[in-house]
């Protein structure tokens, strides 16, 4: 499906330089886009590529001046990045719109509803008693236990598990290999060295604009709800474990884990393969860099941790600037010793 350049100014709200009637119908990146593309520019370190791009049109900032001859449109924008991702959103939508309908085989059970425009894949299982909104889209393999609630628009893709009770917003996206609502890991130990299972009775509620990366875990809650609330994006491979809750806008990268009973404040933004130990408050606006090991509560907003156990990245950057130093202080103190030991003996 074709657009102009002036279609797409309009929708994002931007200013012309070039040819407003040039159509593309395709994303791509400005290093390898073809005259029927559309690209974007928001980091001026990639600006040499729009001097040689075959892109149809380019987003770029409102203030940007090209030091150069292009061949290709612009569309400036307040925020260039943030423009190309409605785009892309855009372009979403309109793809998923496509997929509408049911196919065979694939199963429902009793006293569940579908919502209008939805789409149920082959060979998708959806249990008793579940309610799905308007324009959700469920892809093959995909397994709903039953008493779920889905909202409008949420996309559960290929091989996402589901399980009975937990409760997902409006717009989330469910990646493939996802679960959401498996048992917490909660087992007490007994008197003969061997573990008892403890039933896990409670459920997860997805707020809404959630995202849930590929094959992430999501434990449901011992008793009462693991929740992550409106706006957060959980990256692949990451594991949430029992009664967790996760404040809104908070950004999870992968191969991170949250032990059971701790809270996440709003806002938060954690890196890949951060360990956060359970029954701990992290205020809003935290941040934790790359393989933190969070031990205690972090309780003032907007702090900045690293290292494992993690501390305050001031903190943490000047011990780490000494522990470089050790090997060349260790060596400094032998040669002192040397010296001292060789040295004559005064009398």
């Amino acid at each position: 499906m074709e657009f102009s350049v002036e279609q797409i100014a309009q929708m994002l709200g931007g200013e012309i330089v070039g040819d407003k009637d040039t159509k593309v119908s395709k994303l791509g990146k400005i290093e390898e886009a073809d005259g029927d593309s559309i690209s974007f520019l928001a980091n001026l370190k990639y600006e040499n590529f729009l001097y040689t791009t075959n892109a149809g049109a380019v987003i770029v900032n409102r203030d940007f001046q090209p030091k150069k001859e292009h061949r290709t449109s612009l569309i400036k924008v307040d925020d260039a990045y943030t423009a190309f991702t409605r785009l892309l959103e855009e372009y979403q939508k309109f793809m998923k719109a496509m997929k509408v309908g049911t196919e065979e085989p694939s199963y429902i059970g009793q006293g569940s509803k579908v919502g209008t425009n939805a789409y149920r894949a082959a060979f998708s299982y959806i249990g008793d008693n579940v309610t799905i909104g308007d324009d959700v889209k469920i892809y093959p393999h995909a397994s709903i236990g039953d008493n779920v609630t889905i909202g409008d628009g949420t996309t559960i893709d290929a091989g996402a598990k589901i399980y009975s009770g937990s409760v997902i917003g409006k717009n989330c996206y469910i990646h493939a290999g996802a679960v959401i609502g498996s048992d917490g890991f909660g087992f007490a130990p007994q008197a003969d060295g061997s573990y008892k299972a403890i039933p896990q009775l409670g459920n997860v509620i997805l707020e809404d604009n959630v995202s849930v990366g590929a094959n992430t875990v999501v434990d449901c809650a011992t008793m009462g709800s693991t929740v992550i609330r409106n706006g957060s994006k959980l990256d692949n491979l990451i594991q949430i474990a029992h009664n967790v809750e996760i404040g809104k806008n908070t950004a999870i990268a992968a191969q991170t884990g949250i032990s059971g009973s701790t809270k996440i404040g709003d806002n938060c933004m954690i890196a890949g393969q951060v360990g956060i130990a359970g029954h701990l408050n992290i205020a809003d606006k935290t941040i934790l860099a790359a393989k933190a090991g969070v031990g205690r509560s972090i309780r003032k907003q907007g702090e900045i941790q690293m290292g494992a156990p993690s501390f305050k990245q001031t903190s943490y950057l000047k011990a780490y600037a000494m522990f470089k130093k050790l090997p060349d202080l260790v060596e400094r103190i032998k040669n002192l010793e040397e010296k001292s030991l060789n040295s004559p003996t005064e009398k």
